[in-house]
């Protein structure tokens, strides 16, 4: 095995299997966050299998070749941790957090789950009932549902536009025998990353993971092709009508992975933007017009593509007074980027974020396993923040100029008499 350190109590070991093995350790916390990356997730799934990533990570809890699924539920929070696991786009997580004395359990554990879930086909309707309740909610909340119609919108053909949930009838049609070939064919370690963070010794951490069998084995092709970039539909309209007190709107287009050096422009570009209550849009559509109450801009980064976006939410007779505040606050920004006060400040506040997203084990743990994730290279605080410092005016222009110009934005509307104001921005 291979073992570098890349900072100080930083240390990365890269197994002969593939298996990348990643921690941090934090003076003064009792507690360690751990977690096993799996990449597998929705962006490989076929169209006739949306929604088995998912399913499979619910599957797993439902029991392992060791322990029941109350003994699962049970093994860390009797002793004050938790375990949680989450779908996304590009990798599946299985986490822990616990204190530093129950790091092996909490190993053993995941160990279980990720390598050695039964997959019954006894458990599989019910588990399947779960996530049609969950995929209900989603219907049931607008203000959730219409980021997925933006998705589909702007991916219509490409994963990153399916529902992670899957659809009623996608699910319906998966098997546990189904489960199984997904799991033998994506769940080894080769295709896994684990990272732990806090009070963590890495050659301890090493051993544990050596005997639960981490080690064994050899380096296997990955069971997947590399995420091609996604053509995205720019411009568009669509409008769906639902019987709602409110009008909800998402702007959108897609952008570029994680890994892209123009990350940091676009990330203060969405602060000043919309990223809080001095942002652009809050202090013109909330403050000054009175028309929204919740008004944001979020970006999101994946293994092939990315995705900047606006949400409001307002009364159907503001919606189109609405959406034409936020295109103009578009327009002024593509076509004249951030005068240095701006920029300044939001250089200011990304690098406050930065700093305050990394005061929890769990956050750390997450930064370290996204470096692999991303294919991107590790980088110490310190010079994520001269990066940051060193953003110019010409490169903030260029993001604006390209990323935010209102013709580019995918819109969807959801809400009363939407459909009355299809094909209008």
């Amino acid at each position: 095995m291979e073992t570098v350190e890349l900072d100080e109590g930083l240390r990365r070991t890269t197994a002969p299997n593939g298996l990348v093995v990643l921690s941090e350790t934090l003076p003064g916390v009792r507690s360690v966050a751990v977690g096993i990356y799996v990449r597998t997730a929705s962006a490989h799934e076929p169209r006739r299998q949306l929604g088995i990533s998912h399913l499979l990570e619910h599957m797993v809890f439902k029991g392992t070749e060791r322990r029941t699924a109350q003994e699962l539920a049970l093994g860390l929070e009797i002793r004050g941790g938790g375990l949680d696991a989450f779908t996304g786009r590009d990798y599946t997580s299985y986490q822990a957090h616990v204190l530093d004395a129950d790091l092996p359990l909490a190993v053993e554990i995941l160990t279980d789950l990720v390598r050695h879930p039964l997959l019954r086909a006894s458990d599989l309707e019910p588990e399947r009932n779960v996530i049609l309740e969950e995929i209900s909610g989603v219907a049931d909340t607008p203000d959730d549902l219409v980021f997925e119609l933006h998705a589909e919108t702007l991916w219509p053909d490409h994963p990153y536009g399916y529902s992670i949930l899957g659809t009623p009838e996608s699910l319906a049609a998966l098997t546990a025998e189904d489960l199984k070939v997904l799991h033998r064919r994506g769940y080894y370690p080769g295709n896994c990353v684990i990272a732990a963070a806090g009070q963590v010794n890495h050659d301890q951490l090493l051993t544990v993971l050596e005997r639960e069998g981490w080690f064994e084995g050899d380096q296997r092709e990955l069971p997947r092709e590399a995420v091609a970039s996604a053509p995205a539909v720019q411009g568009a309209c669509r409008a769906e009508e639902r019987d709602t007190a409110q009008t909800h709107i998402v702007f959108g287009t897609d952008t570029f992975p994680l890994r892209d050096p123009r990350r940091f422009p676009l990330a203060i570009l969405t602060n000043v933007f919309g990223g809080g209550m001095s942002s652009r849009l809050f202090q013109r559509v909330r403050e000054e017009l009175g028309l929204a109450y919740a008004i944001f801009a979020y970006k999101h980064f994946y293994q092939g593509s990315g995705q900047l976006g606006v949400y409001v939410g307002t009364q159907p007779a503001t919606a189109d007074r609405a959406v034409a505040a936020i295109n103009a606050e578009y327009a002024r920004l593509a076509a004249e980027g951030l005068p240095m006060t701006e920029l300044i400040n939001g250089k200011q506040q990304l690098k406050g974020q930065v700093m305050l997203s990394l005061e929890s084990p769990a956050a750390r743990m997450g930064r370290l396993a996204g470096f692999i994730l991303h294919d991107d290279r590790y980088r110490p605080l310190d010079e994520m923040l001269r990066e940051i410092d060193a953003v110019t005016s010409e490169e903030v222009a260029e993001v604006a100029g390209e990323f935010f110009a209102p013709e580019r934005q995918t819109v969807v509307r959801l809400g009363p008499n939407s459909k009355s104001a299809n094909g209008k921005r």
